[in-house]
């Protein structure tokens, strides 16, 4: 309608790029390096390493396909133009459970330091953190990533310390030592999960200053960063701590540095832990709230989530709509479960993705590509295809306990579009 608000475009490629780059390190890193650990043994760089590719090659078919659509829908928009409104639909709504169950899991990890260092129960600040971080979402989308860099260089310091604290323990230990090549790849389906945030940087596209050439180079530079300072950190951690007291540590990055320099560090560490928390709880309702409002721009979803606030230009309704289901959420309690279940969601979201791509390269072979994906055969592209088998594989590798809750949660989504293609075939027939 003419004389609706919408979203500002005011966001740079710096902002935007340390937007996601503080959306990839967050608590993923803090938590889960201890425990990848004892999976890997001191081979776990290789796990980061491996998982950061996979990251990487889903990331080229972001790129290239937000470059074409650069709309707030993200996956939601791309799976749609491929396969259909229905397949597109179902990744739209696991793309929200996504969204949901990370911000979940995270409060969760947030409540725990927050328990720890204050003595409060673990919810009461899982769920404060959450309403908090709405109240932020809803005043400004400019406030919102300007908070999130300043608590990105936070964490960012955390993980320099622990390099720089492993310096002097290089070479102590045997880096190809480990516990199983299962043990290995386990690891790096775990850890995906301290990957996951890149695709943020695409959700923010209609508020990204220049959106066909700023998204795609905040994703590579976001991208590259993270995967560096990964494998850093996780050569650094085996290089201080032997991995199977890692793997049963519960802040494993602020022991490290209590090794090294002492207590006083530990409380300095589980501090610069508790930010980063904040920053990826802050980061992934942001871009969530942003799937959702796109959804509802298109009537995929109830138009009432894509109200922008005629004052403050964001998607209000959308952004209490994702705080509330992630108050749920956290009642589930268990992190790594919950980071797992997203990870599940997410795999199956990235080989859609990728599979989109690879099919709009022969549906829509005209189709302006101001970032086209290299190395081909012919029109079929080789980087999506292999990005589409790592996360296929990535996925083989969890649980029977987390494909259980996956596909149940999935079967809900199924459900729900079901029933809303079914609403507007019956509207159809009474027009």
């Amino acid at each position: 309608m003419e004389g609706e608000p919408e979203l500002k475009r005011e966001l740079s490629l710096v902002e935007v790029t340390l937007t996601g780059v503080g959306s990839i390190l967050g608590a993923g890193i803090y938590v889960l390096v201890g425990k990848a650990s004892g999976l890997a043994g001191n081979l776990v760089w290789l796990s980061f390493l491996f998982a950061g590719t996979a990251a990487s090659l889903s990331a080229l078919s972001y790129m290239e396909l937000t470059s074409m659509y650069p709309r707030a829908g993200a996956e939601y928009e791309f799976v749609r133009r491929a396969f259909g409104e229905k397949i597109g639909l179902l990744v739209g709504l696991l793309i929200i459970y996504v969204v949901v169950i990370t911000a979940s899991a995270v409060a969760l990890g947030f409540g725990g330091y927050y328990s720890s260092l204050f003595g409060t129960e673990n919810l009461v600040g899982a769920v404060g953190v959450l309403v908090v971080l709405g109240f932020v979402m809803f005043y400004g989308i400019k406030e919102s990533a300007r908070l999130a860099i300043l608590i990105t260089l936070i964490e960012f310091s955390g993980l320099l310390i622990i390099i720089y604290v492993g310096i002097p323990f290089l070479g102590s230990v045997d880096y190809f030592e480990m516990t199983s090549f299962a043990g290995v790849f386990e690891a790096s389906a775990l850890i995906f999960f301290a990957f996951l945030g890149f695709e943020d940087i695409v959700r923010l596209a209609q508020e990204t200053k220049d959106a066909e050439k700023t998204t795609p180079k905040a994703l590579v530079l976001a991208i590259f960063i993270t995967v560096i300072l990964y494998v850093c950190v996780a050569v650094a951690a085996v290089s201080v701590l032997d991995y199977g007291t890692l793997g049963v540590s519960r802040a494993p990055l602020a022991e490290i540095a209590a090794v090294v320099l002492g207590g006083e560090a530990f409380v300095l560490l589980s501090w610069i832990a508790l930010f980063s928390t904040v920053n990826t709880v802050l980061v992934v309702m942001l871009g969530g709230s942003r799937i959702v409002y796109g959804m509802a721009a298109s009537g995929s979803l109830p138009g009432i989530l894509s109200r922008v606030h005629p004052s403050r230009g964001t998607p209000w309704i959308s952004i209490f709509g994702v705080v509330g289901f992630s108050i749920l959420f956290v009642f589930l309690r268990d992190i790594a479960t919950v980071a797992n279940i997203s990870n599940f969601m997410i795999f199956i979201v990235f080989i859609m993705v990728n599979l989109s791509l690879i099919k709009l390269r022969y549906t829509e072979p005209e189709k302006r590509r101001p970032f086209r994906i290299p190395l081909s055969i012919g029109k079929f592209p080789i980087p999506p295809a292999l990005g589409a088998l790592s996360a296929l594989f990535l996925f083989t590798q969890l649980s029977a306990m987390v494909m259980a809750y996956g596909f149940a949660l999935v079967g809900i989504g199924v459900v729900l579009v079901f029933l809303k293609t079914r609403k507007e075939n019956r509207t159809l027939k009474q027009e």
